[in-house]
């Protein structure tokens, strides 16, 4: 199958603009399944500046910080309509927004999650960094069994209504970890975060990984179609 998706590279973009062409894509493949048209699935990737967000019930006791504090350090906050609880994004941070209609893909929300856990965990083995699943959780770990070291290094959130999704996953590349410092990332206040540069200790070419990623998607989410 060819053509499935529309691929864009929004490169560096604030996050409201972003989010708004988000929802213009999204209420357009809604409106087309309304009227039975077989939407079209859209794959939106960039980095933001440095931003918070705090998903519809993500808890406000894990920003650690007055907004007043976060302006003056550079950072915007916004309240979304993801799941999912508190996270950071930043430069150096290869963000994914896949605008699907999981009923073209045949698949319910949770395999969609998987399938985008499983993009990045086939891509961080492909630089020889093992990561995994947390059991109850979304997103992409490392050293899961050992819980002193547990540490995330990709973040999914999503909305979906009428099987079409928003919003998506964030891949600590280059990412400058300090910022996480702001909040209790997740919720959580006992695992770490990671990023490809750290573990592997040089900084990693993000036009590279985004080529990497996107040929995941392709193969991934076409796999039932071969």
């Amino acid at each position: 199958m060819e053509n499935f998706m529309i691929y864009e590279d929004l490169e560096i973009v604030e996050y409201g603009t972003s989010w708004n062409y988000q929802q213009h894509l999204f209420a357009q493949a809604i409106t087309a399944k309304d009227k039975g048209i077989p939407p079209q699935n859209h794959l939106l990737f960039c980095e933001h500046p440095h931003t918070i967000t705090i998903g519809k019930h993500g808890k406000q006791e894990n920003l650690l910080f007055q907004e007043t504090y976060l302006k003056e350090k550079g950072v915007s906050l916004f309240q979304i309509d993801r799941g999912g609880d508190i996270t950071y994004h930043g430069p150096g941070q290869l963000v994914g927004y896949p605008i699907f209609d999981l009923d073209f893909f045949g698949i319910g929300l949770r395999q969609y999650i998987f399938n985008l856990e499983e993009i990045i965990i086939r891509l961080l083995a492909d630089y020889n960094i093992l990561a995994e699943r947390l059991d109850g959780v979304a997103g992409v770990w490392l050293d899961t069994t050992i819980p002193s070291k547990t540490r995330k290094i990709a973040a999914i959130g999503v909305r979906s209504s009428r099987f079409v999704t928003m919003h998506g996953f964030a891949l600590n590349v280059n990412t400058d970890l300090s910022f996480f410092s702001l909040i209790n990332p997740c919720g959580f206040i006992d695992k770490g975060v990671t990023s490809m540069e750290k573990e592997l200790g040089y900084k990693i070419d993000m036009e590279e990984v985004k080529g990497k990623v996107k040929i995941l998607f392709e193969e991934i989410f076409t796999e039932k179609f071969v």
